[in-house]
């Protein structure tokens, strides 16, 4: 049974300052998982994680994980910006994005990150519009369909990120012939994977394809970035991966294929954001309606502004009512949100303690892709974000949006001094 992370009595004390709807995370969980993924590949001297700012792009979470340790994963202008704000440089900094613009290749050389290319024709491009730096890493996408013992875990031939392997090698070569002299390979295969396994095996995967480029290009690899896909058990029943077992499962990969390759330095990179974060936010809303018709409905101050994941996937995340935790989940309910679509649901068919209007509800697992993906549809406003410290203290970490937020962008028009 999931449990939150905060109490009733805390939240009562925290609704009379920040009133619902809010996100919530929690410090101690962050740090601690933060260190446990250190652990875990600490058998790699040259180990880095690489948060993936779009999880969670909010400063003062991504200075946790900056004395954490952590490096920043970024995918577009904005959030190098927000990188170089925090004091973020050089090889803290990846810059992973695709269908990229000049403008953003130009940031990244002007703060000195590591760059890696999503696709053939970037060589080209960065080398015209930014120039190539000495070190640089390029995505592979093997294509087909990608599996485990566990079965199929997604589908890279209908991905549309990275380079083949033909055109991977013949970029490395290039590349080297251009200058750059220090190399890295990354790739992305699946998403959200509640599987110990799928780390070891990408990992097998990109270390005989170093091994290979090295072979026919002779690029030095430096280091070779396993992304982000370790998944978090949104479902109760679903048993958590164990990152002891996956980094000890890479170790023995890199033992077997690096090691008597001669390439026994080879840093190993994450870009982590779901399993950083995921489990140490909340959306914390209140019942605010109840509707009776040919299902039963309890409506909530909070919607899929706030919480995209169940409207756009059909993604479940767990909903606790809090001071009932314990009370029989005798109630079938659809959690819905106000917006003017039907989809804005946060659960359907669920069972859940009986609902009284006004209770507190806390939607689990929103620590990443929760807030990061609202929007403005119907004239919602986004929610404040706030930080439950580990001495038990709040602190606001972003405001609520205003009326005057979201008209914010028609200050140049006769029609803004009226709204």
């Amino acid at each position: 049974m999931k449990r939150p992370f905060v109490t009733l009595e805390q939240l009562n004390d925290i609704i009379k300052v920040y009133p619902t709807p809010f996100h919530i995370y929690d410090e101690k969980g962050i740090r601690e998982n933060a260190r446990k993924l250190k652990a875990a590949f600490a058998w790699n001297k040259g180990f880095k994680e690489y948060f993936a700012v779009k999880a969670t792009p909010n400063p003062y979470i991504l200075n946790i994980l900056k004395d954490e340790g952590c490096g920043v994963d970024c995918s577009s202008l904005t959030e190098l910006m927000l990188a170089n704000a925090l004091d973020y440089k050089g090889e803290d900094i990846m810059f992973s994005s695709n269908v990229t613009p000049a403008e953003e290749f130009v940031k990244a050389r002007e703060l000195n990150a590591v760059i890696n290319l999503d696709d053939f024709t970037h060589i080209d491009f960065l080398e015209k519009e930014a120039g190539l730096p000495k070190t640089i890493s390029c995505r592979y996408n093997p294509g087909g369909v990608f599996t485990t013992s566990n079965g199929i875990m997604d589908n890279p031939g209908d991905a549309k990120y990275g380079f083949t392997k033909e055109q991977l090698i013949e970029g490395f070569r290039i590349l080297k012939q251009k200058g750059v002299e220090n190399f890295g390979i990354h790739a992305f295969l699946a998403s959200n994977t509640i599987s110990n396994e799928y780390y070891p095996t990408l990992a097998g995967i990109l270390f005989e394809l170093a091994v290979e480029l090295h072979n026919k290009t002779g690029a030095d690899i430096k280091f070779i970035n396993l992304s982000g896909g370790i998944g978090i058990p949104y479902r109760p029943e679903e048993k958590p991966n164990d990152i002891m077992v996956i980094g000890e499962g890479v170790r023995k990969a890199f033992e077997e294929i690096l090691v008597p390759a001669g390439m026994g330095e080879v840093a190993i990179y994450t870009e982590l954001g779901r399993y950083m974060l995921g489990p140490y936010g909340h959306l914390v809303a209140r019942a605010v309606h109840e509707k009776h018709i040919y299902k039963e409905y309890i409506g909530l101050d909070a919607s899929a502004v706030n919480l995209m994941r169940p409207a756009m996937y059909g993604a479940y995340h767990h909903i606790t009512v809090m001071g009932k935790e314990d009370a029989p989940c005798n109630f079938k309910y659809d959690v819905t949100g106000a917006l003017c679509e039907n989809n804005d649901k946060f659960a359907i068919d669920r069972m859940l303690p009986k609902i009284d209007i006004g209770d507190l509800i806390i939607i689990h697992d929103t620590g990443a892709h929760g807030f990061s993906m609202g929007y403005n549809y119907n004239g919602k406003l986004r929610s404040a974000e706030l930080l439950l410290k580990e001495d038990g203290s709040v602190r606001l970490i972003r405001r609520a949006e205003t009326p005057k937020d979201y008209f914010a962008t028609f200050d140049f028009s006769d029609y803004h001094e009226k709204l």
